[in-house]
């Protein structure tokens, strides 16, 4: 997720959307516009009066989570614990705007942050619990992971050569020999498992809470149907010790799951460290924790 320092990035500010609004729904043309106060880089949301979103891919590779989205998510919803974003209508191209996209019924809550969550283990199975219903939906039918998921849900050998790329340049600033061997043992732990539902970006940033209680899941773009292992990522992101522990124990998952989910773990914050400039010092330590979390549970658990 960014923070918006201000409107306009990748194009799209709050005037393309309120021309949009009056060109296609005129209906709602009278609501105000507003940018959200966090917001993700796949998209762009802006409040559209006080009960709904409206969302718009900031790129052609985000194109495919529009039709995905508005043709599952009301297909899931009833399955799932927690809610996730109603689908109101979609929009077409237009007013300078390339791309299709959609409104959305307004979900109330934050996002999950440390200091919104008084009883992490409690919010640990809570996440644990919503993966379990999602990975439980009918799969058949549903979007097999590949380019529009950016691979997740397949198999983490699709960033070997980025993955291998990232610890040539990282020697020396993290141990990239226990690194590479977590990553082999990733590869190695092939998924031979039944399709099952994936979200594709289980983080802080996309889970809501209200009154420290997990109230919804956001920003299915990455989901399909494959493998599970990268929705396990959270893990080592938000929770340690005893959230950890109890997300592990709530979750279940084999042991081949667990070491592609560090793999993925792995590749993410390897990726981002070696992106990481002098000024992201608090981004770049942060992923450096994420590793260092990685190595040492591939330690004991491997």
């Amino acid at each position: 997720m960014v923070s918006l320092a201000h409107d306009g990035r990748a194009g799209i500010d709050a005037a393309l959307v309120k021309r949009l609004i009056a060109a296609q729904f005129p209906r709602w043309s009278g609501l105000p516009v507003t940018p959200v106060e966090v917001d993700g880089w796949d998209n762009r949301t802006y409040r559209l009066g006080d009960d709904m979103t409206v969302r718009l891919p900031t790129a052609a590779g985000y194109v495919p989570a529009v039709d995905k989205e508005n043709h599952w998510l009301p297909r899931l919803a009833p399955s799932l614990p927690v809610a996730v974003p109603p689908i109101l209508a979609k929009g077409a191209p237009g007013e300078g705007y390339a791309f299709p996209w959609s409104v959305r019924g307004w979900l109330h809550g934050e996002t999950a942050d440390r200091g919104r969550v008084e009883d992490m283990p409690r919010f640990a199975i809570s996440v644990a619990e919503f993966l379990l219903a999602l990975q439980g939906c009918e799969a058949v039918g549903g979007p097999i992971a590949g380019e529009h998921s950016w691979y997740r849900g397949a198999s983490p050998r699709h960033y070997d050569e980025e993955t291998r790329r990232c610890l040539a340049m990282l020697k020396g600033r993290v141990d990239t020999d226990r690194a590479a061997a977590v990553w082999d043992a990733a590869l190695a732990a092939e998924w031979s498992g039944a399709p099952v539902w994936f979200h594709g970006d289980i983080a802080s940033g996309n889970l809501l809470v209200a009154d420290g209680q997990l109230t919804a899941v956001i920003d299915f773009g990455t989901s399909g149907v494959g493998d599970p292992a990268c929705d396990l990522v959270i893990a080592w992101g938000m929770f340690s010790g005893d959230s950890r522990k109890a997300f592990r124990h709530a979750v279940g998952q084999d042991d081949g799951t667990w070491a592609r989910a560090r793999g993925w773990a792995l590749w993410k914050s390897l990726l981002v460290l070696s992106e990481c400039t002098e000024a992201d010092q608090e981004r770049a330590a942060l992923n450096r924790h994420v590793i260092s979390e990685v190595l040492a549970d591939h330690d004991r658990f491997a």
